[in-house]
Parts: structure tokens; sequence; C-alpha cells
């Protein structure tokens, strides 16, 4: 079938537009559902008024304190972590070529929040307190950071290793993830063995991620760093469609595949260990957004990346929503909510795989 120059087939535009208003639906809904959390909560604030607040034309002091000092910067928080997370388990699962593959599910999460442990309990880079409002107070966030960001990182490099083995399948990649994270929790679980009565209240809350205990100060420094890595996973979606095919195939259309999926996964160990650094494990985000947005648009990476970060955040965020209202007035982690979401969705992708 011949097409003039310019001319872009029917069919083509037809999947184009699907794709990106699936995206633009998604934006939307985030948009609403960032409103929404806004104005939800002990003290209930009007939709309208969230938004006169929000351009600062409310008259009520009571109401900006709330939404300025607490709301805003726990449900953008929220957002960040998401999108973040999302877009590390997408990553990883194009460049492993493994549907299975996720931070969490890979025990990378686990060694960041082993890293961030040592860090505060051996290093002293965290300051604990008894009350649950304010349980850990990290003193040295780049300490933390850096301590977070190695463990996880050797864990990313051993994965990205063990992928490289011939005849490695996805299963034996998560059974050594499942081991891997056993052995960071065990570690974990030593440090809290030696700590005080304070120190172990705190540390078990802390593990609980929990996007509340972010304030103004964390949330800029999750923004940043979230942001300039977002920016690289989406500048490198033609190299992560190219391995999506094999890494012969990738090669051949001149792709560096050995430096791209090790840059990769620094980056996706990076986000997630900043993350959790600060508001501790989010489980599942990883895994469930981005087959979410694959069973209604694909695996094209162009769309599948910016619909992953969107969904991820949208997730987190209507998590987090929940949490904080199926109690009132008590405040719920919101980790326990993606881990009742994300466990049997991995339960069906282990069983549909296993089909195949």
């Amino acid at each position: 079938m011949h097409f003039e120059d310019g001319e872009i087939p029917e069919e083509y535009s037809r999947y184009i537009k699907k794709k990106t208003f699936f995206i633009f639906l998604v934006f939307i809904a985030l948009i609403f559902i960032t409103i929404t959390s806004i104005s939800l909560g002990s003290v209930h604030i009007g939709f309208f008024e969230v938004i006169k607040t929000l351009f600062k034309n409310s008259s009520s002091r009571q109401f900006e304190l709330i939404i300025w000092n607490i709301r805003l910067p726990q449900t953008l928080t929220a957002i960040v972590a998401g999108a973040g997370l999302a877009s590390a388990g997408t990553v990883m699962q194009s460049v492993l070529r493994n549907p299975l593959a996720s931070p969490f599910t890979l025990g990378i999460a686990h060694a960041a929040a082993f890293g961030a442990a040592f860090s505060v309990m051996i290093l002293g880079s965290g300051v604990m307190a008894s009350s649950l409002s304010d349980a850990l107070n990290i003193s040295n966030p780049v300490v933390t950071l850096l301590s977070a960001f190695f463990f996880s990182m050797a864990t990313a490099c051993l994965i990205t290793y063990i992928s490289k083995i011939r005849g490695a399948s996805p299963e034996t990649m998560v059974l050594t993830g499942v081991a891997l994270g056993s052995l960071f929790m065990a570690g974990t679980m030593l440090l809290q063995f030696f700590a005080d009565d304070v120190q172990l209240a705190a540390m078990v809350f802390w593990t609980f991620g929990d996007v509340a205990r972010a304030d103004w100060e964390d949330f800029w420094f999750l923004f940043w760093v979230t942001l300039c890595l977002l920016i690289y996973f989406l500048a490198n979606t033609k190299n992560y469609n190219a391995m999506d095919m094999g890494d012969e195939t990738a090669k051949g259309l001149g792709v560096k595949v050995e430096p791209v999926r090790l840059t990769a996964m620094m980056a996706a160990s990076l986000v997630t260990s900043v993350i959790i650094s600060f508001i501790g494990i989010i489980s599942f985000i990883g895994l469930v957004a981005p087959h979410i947005v694959r069973r209604v648009i694909g695996d094209d990476q162009k769309f599948l990346m910016p619909a992953s970060i969107l969904v991820g955040a949208l997730i987190l965020l209507s998590a987090d929503i929940v949490a904080r209202l199926v109690l009132l007035p008590h405040v719920l982690p919101v980790s326990i909510f993606t881990s009742f979401l994300g466990a049997p969705v991995f339960i069906y992708l282990i069983i549909k795989g296993h089909k195949k």
C-alpha cells in the first residue's frame, strides 16, 4: 500500500489517538483525585474551597493551615512517589525483559530499606522519637540516601548479572529477588534486635510506607531527584523499545545494550532508594501500574512510560485517601493498601505466566 509523503495511515492515526486519549483521561483523573485528596480528612474542606485556598483566595485561616502545611505536601509526595516507583518498575520490566520485575519483587526495595535503617541506626543519620507523628526524623538525608542507594545498587547489579545468565527465567529472577529480600529483611530485624525500646518502635513504624511523614523539604528533594530520573527514562524510551525485542535485535538497531541496561537499573535503584529513604517501603506500585497500562494501550514505551507514571501516581494517591478515611480519626499507613492491591495482581501474573 502506497502513502503520499507526510500522509499518516488512518489505522495508525487511530492507534495513536487511542493511546493519547488514555493518557489524557488518566491525567484529568489525577487532577480530580488530587483536589479530592486535599479536601478529605478529619476536617472536611469543600471541593471549591480547596481550589480557592490553592489560589490564595480563601477567607479561612484554618483551611489555609491544614491545606498548605499538612494535606498538600502529603498529596504531592504521594504523586511523586507513585510516579517514581511506577517508572522504576516499567524500566526494570523492559531492560530485564521480565514481566514480574519491580523494585519490590526483585528485593531492591528491601535492600534500600536496610540501607536506610543501617544509616539511621549505625551511622546516626536519623533522630528517633517516641511520638507516632514524628517517629523518625532524618537529620542527614545525604548519608541516608547514599547508604540506601549503595545496598539497592548492589542488589540491582546482582539481579542484572543473573539476568545475563543463559537460561535464567523470569521465575528464577523473582525467586532470587525473594531470597535477597529475605536476606535484607533479616538484616533489618537484626538491627531492630539491638535497638532500645524507643528506637525499635520508631523503626517498626518507619518500615510501614507512609507519605504523611513527608514535609515540604522532603517533598522538594524527592521531586527534583524523581523529575530528573523521569526525564532520563522518557528520553530513553526508544532504547527500551528496542531491548524489548531482544538484545541481538537492539544491538542491530545500534543500541549499546549493556551500558543502557546498567544505567537504567542504576537510575531505577536510585529513584527507589530516594523514595524509601524518606517514606518507607511502598510495595507493588512498580509491578501493578505498568501491567494495568499494558492491558489498555500495549507495550510501546513511548506511551507506556508516561501512562505508567500517571497511573502509578493515581494508584498511590487513591490508596492514601483510603488509608486516611477508612478508620477516622486514625490514619493507616498507605503501604497496607498497596499490598492488598498488589498481592492478588502478583499471584495472577504468576499463574498467567505458568499457563503460558
